[in-house]
């Protein structure tokens, strides 16, 4: 499971992260008061919050600073109950990120986001293939203009690829962030993964690396090259330049 991002396809808590959250529901009155705060769909108070649950008023305003701590919930001062010396009670409400978890981790959001975005904006003239294959290299290189001089690595751990380095140059992503529905249709989504990252590379400061489509049995169909003596601007625009070569 991952934690949802307001923008599709950018890194936000890795799964380390999101099994830490759901360990904090473990505790029986934490997870009642989660509920109870989840299906209020109002700010509560830490008195509303104790009283639903049936515990202590101290100890209600212990677990649900908890939660917050895990990002599971906000907290602010603003509510409409009985004020602690002059000041607003403190209420509690869900946080705006989803808690979703998939071990190996999936972005199945970033791939719906991409196709969405393909199929209503595609180019008169344009197929859906290579709409698909466009917005997945411009989403790319977005997210490559943001995180421009930064570490590739990050990246591609961000997004759950669980890239590992072979000492020659070649990184190999143990994990495909969009299995199975790349099983399904290898030739559209290992294009578009191919694309992201191709958009992502070029426009993040690494003209060094190369993304190349290498499907192989268990592992993500992209691999990344680096350092290669014949690694040069032909050579990544001819490697990008690929879309279903290979592909089973």
């Amino acid at each position: 499971m991952t934690f949802d991002s307001p923008a599709a396809g950018a890194p936000g808590p890795t799964t380390t992260d999101s099994v830490a959250a759901l360990a904090v529901l473990g505790d029986d009155s934490r997870r009642r008061l989660f509920d109870f705060v989840r299906r209020a769909r109002r700010p509560v108070t830490r008195e509303e919050a104790s009283a639903a649950v049936g515990i202590s008023r101290k100890l209600a305003a212990f677990h649900l600073d908890k939660l917050v701590d895990s990002g599971l919930l906000q907290a602010r001062h603003g509510g409409h109950g009985p004020r602690r010396v002059g000041r607003a009670p403190k209420v509690y409400e869900p946080s705006a990120q989803t808690l979703q978890i998939t071990l190996p981790p999936r972005r199945h959001e970033l791939l719906a986001s991409l196709l969405a975005e393909a199929v209503t904006g595609a180019q008169p003239g344009e197929s859906a293939h290579h709409a698909a294959l466009r917005v997945a290299q411009e989403r790319g290189a977005s997210l490559g203009a943001e995180a421009r001089g930064r570490d590739v690595t990050g990246f591609l751990e961000s997004l759950g690829f669980e890239p590992a380095e072979d000492g020659s140059g070649r990184t190999v992503l143990h994990n495909c962030p969009f299995h199975p529905v790349a099983a399904q249709a290898p030739a559209l989504v290992c294009g578009m993964n191919h694309a992201f990252l191709c958009g992502y590379l070029a426009a993040s400061g690494h003209p060094r690396t190369t993304a190349v489509l290498e499907p192989q049995a268990g592992l993500c169909c992209v691999e990344l090259i680096t350092g290669a003596a014949d690694t040069g601007d032909d050579v990544a625009d001819a490697a990008c330049a690929r879309d279903d070569d290979g592909l089973p």
